[in-house]
């Protein structure tokens, strides 16, 4: 099956990973559906840079906590772009909060967004996928916290490990419709949800990490195009850390820690 990918949907594509997978989607030849949850200003500009490489750009505010309308929205956008080739679940939240002193209300917040959420969007565009019968790539942003954990991020670190393992399924039961689906699993990145927007990280020092720097938004945006792109056609079920080497620190770090201060996170 010959996969040629027209019509993209990047969620949470306002800043950030989700719109510079936006224009790199653009780049490679993709109509992009942007969405937005609190900054549509910023999804307009994404739409403008999509548009600025010749492509089309739909914009739609998408909730993917509303579990009741998140669906609908992604029917729409489908609708208004002409189908859906690629999907890519980057939106999401997190939190600093001790499980001990996590609220149920926090818990059920994150994982109706990070979790909850992404299976109801995912599932909306693979149905599509299928009966057009054209293949399809299915890619979730998930965090190198899909692996190891880290203290004070308990439902995050929860909901990211069961996308990871949503996605593993998606490629099992979509693999006959040549769809694939993996995850994306980024390290420190200079965002906002890192409170580094605009920042370069090659300015940035972080001896933890063997690259030495945090990673940026076009890195991420990068691997995901390759995802989706015809390229990748026998890369499904996967994860794709792409973290600087971070993970790779877990008995280094131990070893070397000189004092009790990353238990406050």
């Amino acid at each position: 099956m010959d996969f040629f990918p027209r019509y993209a949907i990047v969620t949470g594509s306002d800043s950030g990973i989700g719109k510079a997978t936006a224009v790199a989607l653009a780049r490679a030849g993709m109509d992009v559906g942007v969405t937005w949850h609190e900054d549509e200003q910023g999804a307009q500009a994404t739409a403008e840079e999509v548009r600025a490489e010749g492509r089309n750009a739909v914009v739609s505010r998408l909730d993917v906590s509303d579990l009741a309308e998140c669906g609908d929205v992604i029917d729409r956008m489908c609708e208004e772009l002409g189908g859906i080739d690629v999907f890519v679940n980057n939106a999401g939240t997190g939190g600093s909060t001790p499980l001990v002193d996590v609220s149920l209300d926090e818990w059920r917040h994150t994982m109706a967004t990070d979790l909850d959420g992404a299976f109801v969007c995912m599932q909306r565009a693979a149905r599509r996928m299928v009966a057009a019968g054209n293949g399809g790539r299915l890619i979730a942003v998930s965090s190198v916290h899909e692996h190891q954990p880290r203290v004070g991020s308990g439902p995050y670190d929860a909901a990211k490990h069961g996308l990871g393992g949503l996605m593993k399924t998606f490629a099992l039961e979509l693999g006959e419709h040549g769809i694939t689906a993996n995850t994306v699993a980024p390290g420190e990145i200079s965002t906002p949800m890192t409170g580094q927007e605009d920042v370069d990280p090659r300015t940035e020092d972080r001896p933890g990490i063997p690259l030495g720097r945090p990673g940026s938004a076009w890195e991420i945006a990068s691997v995901i195009a390759f995802l989706a792109s015809p390229a990748a056609s026998y890369v499904t079920g996967a994860s794709w850390v792409v973290d600087g080497g971070m993970l790779q620190m877990g008995p280094q770090g131990g070893s070397n820690l000189e004092n009790n201060e990353w238990r406050k996170g």
